[in-house]
């Protein structure tokens, strides 16, 4: 407790001393940035307490266009002041997981190309797809995700966009020892209604390690706003290799919000299927930390698939942003022994210091159930935005 007030007192005694600057040359537009963030993890186990204090610091160049052809560079270096904790490569493995190892990397560098209707990327890059459920940046985690790759995105109308990646190599999270060659490419296409956008996607996934591992997605989504009232409504089927065995699962989404007062109101059903019991429906991709609770208990799906009931309220108070989120997790297939996967609670709040240093505060409570352990995390977090 001792080490989590100390860390909290730096994060405040900093947060007007952070920055970020932008300096504009005639070759082009450079930026650095610092992100200070205390993460600490409590768990029902034999784990000692986590506690980590990590600084992130980003240095980034993008070169002027010429003739719709530039340049984009970014090194990124994760520091741990305190570092009390298993960062997943080998350290600190008495304590519970905090996934923010120490790293420093060339994030990004891609040669780009760029029209009104076109944009194309060759290199290290950030590629998002969506809302980030099957292909996101994870940009939570001090070290970002991001893909060796060549991407296109064209605009063939005012409502019809068309993308397609292919990907070498996933730069993950956990420092350059655990990033993996692939295989993998990346199909999607939306389309604007007036009721609301569709997107179609195909995403066919394999690692480069010499074993049967294809994961094949595909899937549609549907998403818009009438009056107060949003909607969001997807479905996916995806095969599974695993050697000689394959798996189909499915997934499901039903989504809805709407505006009560000044507050904001949301509910779901997120069904990640499984095929009797061996293989849940995966997303490996994905910025996974933003679905299924903010404790992190469910990043790679259970065997017996699962079902995810939430809901969310937010609003405003204090010139700052509010959000609390509640869960139920269940099987999507129980077995004799695994159905209740336990509930969840989040909280957030947000603000800022003069109006340009954020304030961060967020926790997320998981109460176990016929699997898994109790698990409460904190976090405290500054930087800067302009």
């Amino acid at each position: 407790m001792n080490k989590k007030i100390i860390a909290i007192s730096v994060i405040a005694a900093v947060s007007t001393g952070t920055a970020t600057a932008a300096i504009e040359t005639d070759l082009g537009t450079a930026s650095v940035d610092f992100r200070l963030r205390y993460e600490g993890v409590s768990q029902d186990n034999t784990l000692e307490d986590a506690s980590a204090l990590t600084l992130r610091t980003k240095a980034n160049f993008k070169t002027i266009s010429k003739q719709g052809f530039y340049g984009f560079v970014e090194l990124e270096n994760s520091f741990a002041l305190l570092d009390d904790y298993n960062d997943t490569n080998g350290n600190g493995g008495e304590f519970s997981v905090v996934a923010d190892p120490e790293t420093t990397e060339i994030d990004q560098a891609f040669i780009g190309f760029k029209t009104d209707k076109l944009d194309i990327k060759l290199g290290r890059q950030v590629i998002t797809m969506d809302s980030h459920r099957f292909v996101g940046h994870v940009g939570w985690r001090q070290d970002k995700q991001t893909f060796d790759a060549v991407s296109a995105s064209f605009n063939a109308s005012e409502k019809l966009k068309l993308s397609y990646a292919y990907i070498s190599k996933r730069n993950r999270i956990f420092a350059e020892e655990k990033d993996l060659d692939s295989s993998d490419h990346l199909l999607n296409a939306s389309y604007k209604t007036e009721f609301g956008q569709l997107t179609g996607y195909g995403y066919l996934l394999e690692v480069d390690n010499d074993t049967n591992n294809a994961l094949n997605t595909f899937g549609a989504r549907f998403e818009g706003k009438a009056s107060e009232v949003s909607y969001t409504v997807e479905l996916a089927t995806q095969t599974a290799e695993a050697g000689e065995l394959e798996y189909d699962t499915t997934y499901m989404l039903i989504e809805g919000g709407t505006k009560l007062g000044s507050v904001n109101v949301k509910a779901g059903f997120e069904s990640l299927g499984s095929d009797d019991g061996n293989m849940g429906f995966s997303t490996p991709l994905a910025t996974l930390h933003k679905f299924n609770g903010w404790s992190d208990q469910f990043l790679g799906t259970p065997s017996v698939g699962l079902n995810d009931i939430y809901a969310t309220v937010s609003g405003s108070a204090s010139s700052g942003k509010w959000a609390i989120t509640l869960h139920s997790y269940s099987a999507a297939e129980a077995s004799d022994s695994i159905d209740d996967l336990g509930s969840e609670i989040n909280a957030i709040y947000t603000t800022k210091i003069a109006n340009k240093f954020p304030i961060g505060i967020k926790y997320a409570s998981y109460s176990a159930g016929d699997i898994k352990v109790d698990t409460s995390k904190l976090w405290v977090w500054t930087g800067y935005t302009f």
